[in-house]
């Protein structure tokens, strides 16, 4: 097999947030559309979704959840609502700005969620990210790093992605979280290499989100892959053949079967990006096989982390 010129992870998000989007993973997995799997502990459909996982051999990791349903440790008082669930994708950000938040309960909930993983899984994640890009938050990035430290998950994700600004016709509040996303993610960097966590050289997915995602949107984000610059650190002495330099990306997808309206969530409730037709149409374009073509004539490899 040739030298691939890029090994790339691709991450099919909230595994585990109910049977239909478990399905729908599952059978873009084993159609060759992803690659690795992160898995939402708290929601309703997680221990199933683990099952999975074992039975069809998906490598698999921790989403982190801070902002969706009911926390997992009893000791998140500052964390949730009174009605006792988390703050929301927004509500958590607002609630951080205004300094209404304990630290202390936010690693409470990660160790909780780390160890329900370990629980359901039977083994510790090898990568942790955050759903809704919680883990770059200011104060929260660094509990992160240090609970993935000092229990040795050894990658995460930083949603950094080349090209972001580049013309792609988002409406104005995406762009706007895009662009604090990112700056949140750069502004953890340091905080990252300081605490020895790693994350693959390239991050895409933000702009291929959901009706955004097609085969010419894909190959023009992997094209941005595909020109980057290997980090110094990473070689490949297994598929790509020793000492040999290549580009480790990842791609952050939302494949899966629309959730049915009371079915799903994280004890809440499904929300409407997951009861979304862009979920069958994400699985769809990962599925084409103009896509899997493009991958192999371009010498995109799909790997897992512990590839990589």
């Amino acid at each position: 097999m040739p030298q691939p010129r890029v090994m790339l992870v691709v991450t099919g998000d909230d595994f585990g947030y109910c049977p239909r989007r478990n399905q729908g993973i599952v059978d873009c997995f084993q159609a060759g559309g992803i690659s690795n799997v992160s898995l939402l502990v708290n929601a309703c459909a997680a221990k199933e979704a683990a099952d999975l996982a074992k039975r069809h051999n998906i490598p698999i990791g921790l989403h982190a959840n801070l902002s969706e349903g009911i926390p997992v440790c009893q000791q998140a008082s500052t964390l949730t609502t009174q009605r006792g669930f988390f703050h929301g994708k927004m509500g958590f950000r607002q609630a951080l700005e205004r300094g209404q938040l304990s630290m202390k309960q936010v690693e409470l909930e990660l160790r909780a969620q780390v160890g329900l993983f370990r629980e359901l899984t039977g083994h510790l994640p090898h990568h942790m990210d955050g759903h809704q890009h919680v883990h770059v938050l200011p104060g929260v990035r660094e509990v992160f790093a240090q609970v993935l430290s000092d229990l040795r998950i050894p990658f995460t994700r930083v949603p950094v992605e080349p090209g972001q600004h580049s013309g792609q016709a988002l409406p104005a509040h995406l762009q706007r979280f895009y662009a604090q996303v990112e700056k949140d993610a750069l502004d953890s960097i340091p905080v990252f290499t300081r605490y020895g966590i790693r994350w693959p050289d390239v991050y895409l997915g933000l702009t291929t989100m959901g009706r955004n995602m097609s085969v010419p949107n894909l190959q023009r984000a992997l094209g941005h892959a595909l020109a980057a610059k290997p980090s110094s650190a990473t070689t490949s002495g297994g598929a790509s053949g020793p000492n040999q330099p290549v580009v480790t990306a990842e791609l952050m997808v939302h494949p899966g079967y629309p959730s049915g309206p009371q079915e799903g969530g994280c004890g809440d409730g499904p929300d409407d990006f997951s009861r979304s037709a862009d979920r069958q149409h994400e699985l769809s374009v990962l599925r084409d096989p103009a896509l899997l073509a493009l991958y192999s004539r371009e010498r995109v490899q799909l790997c897992a982390f512990k590839d990589i």
